[in-house]
């Protein structure tokens, strides 16, 4: 009979030996989404990062796109998304914050909505519905019509991230795992009451450190816009993704914009900043009643007219 140690021993023999065979040992390459090969991860700190975002945004004062664009209605909360394709789109930018956005239907290309905004207010042309909208980018309460939450700033927030401000604080997380590779910027500010609010999440892919992902909240942390960027290009001498998925979740709407023309820092006048309302539309102020439809004409009498 072999002794206890000997038994220990070829046991042990026998799992080296398992350990070392092709049959039960598997390795896996792991790779990254937008990533050609596996990708060597690129390292930062927080205070690079920072300044990254600020000089990203510094490096664009002005720019005019042409995009296609695929705006959908509804939320995944409640399970039902509608989607709109082959939209043609035309959107103009300035510093600090004029933003004027036109929508093309598909195939005829007639204009579906023309809207622009100063940063402080907006109008909206809706041509299908012969009326023009006008009211404060500020939301006082959101509208069971979605067109009336659509804001030109949502859009703005979204295409330029703004550098963090002087009343932010940053925490840096790095989020590496199997599915994921990216440095996340929590952004958060000191209330009044003491009470810490977060502001804004930025992510950046650790493929590239190009931006990834902005996630901008309100007080309570609820989920303001989701945008994510993809598929970085050179345009003009300046990087700027030429996919952007933008979604506003509690306003139950969402869009998704391809870059098929970008001209940067090559100047926007100051007349293409201006809409006026066209004759004979209707106007509506936000948080008014929308204007009722003029009355139809009563019918006229049938029959002989009476001689005089």
């Amino acid at each position: 009979m072999p002794s206890r140690r000997a038994c220990a021993l070829l046991l042990l023999l026998c799992l080296s030996g398992l350990a070392l065979s092709s049959c039960v040992v598997r390795r896996r390459l792991i790779t990254r989404k937008g990533a050609k090969a596996v990708p060597v991860l690129l390292t930062s700190d927080k205070q690079t990062l920072i300044s990254r975002i600020a000089s990203e945004f510094q490096d664009i004062h002005d720019f005019s796109a042409t995009v296609d664009m695929t705006p959908a209605l509804g939320s995944s909360e409640k399970s039902k998304i509608t989607e709109y394709k082959d939209v043609r789109g035309y959107i103009l930018l300035r510093k600090p914050a004029d933003i004027r956005i036109i929508g093309l239907y598909p195939v005829v290309r007639n204009k579906a909505f023309d809207m622009v905004s100063n940063g402080k207010d907006f109008r909206l042309y809706l041509p299908a519905k012969n009326r023009f909208v006008i009211g404060s980018n500020l939301i006082v309460a959101n509208s069971t019509n979605k067109i009336e939450n659509l804001r030109p700033q949502h859009f703005l927030e979204a295409l330029m991230v703004a550098p963090m401000q002087p009343d932010e604080k940053a925490e840096l997380v790095n989020f590496t795992d199997e599915d994921n590779a990216a440095y996340i910027l929590h952004l958060v500010r000191v209330q009044p009451d003491g009470e810490i609010a977060p502001t804004r999440s930025i992510w950046f892919s650790r493929i590239n450190l190009h931006l990834a992902r902005q996630l901008v909240y309100d007080p309570a942390g609820n989920i303001l816009t989701d945008a994510r960027y993809g598929d970085w290009h050179d345009y003009d001498g300046v990087s700027f993704p030429k996919t952007i998925d933008i979604t506003r979740p509690q306003d139950e709407y969402a869009v998704v914009l391809t870059v098929v023309k970008m001209e940067i820092n090559r100047g926007v006048s100051d007349d293409k900043f201006v809409l006026e309302q066209p004759e004979g539309t209707q106007l509506q102020v936000l948080g008014e009643a929308a204007p009722a439809p003029p009355a139809a004409p009563p019918p006229q009498a049938k029959g002989k007219k009476k001689k005089p």
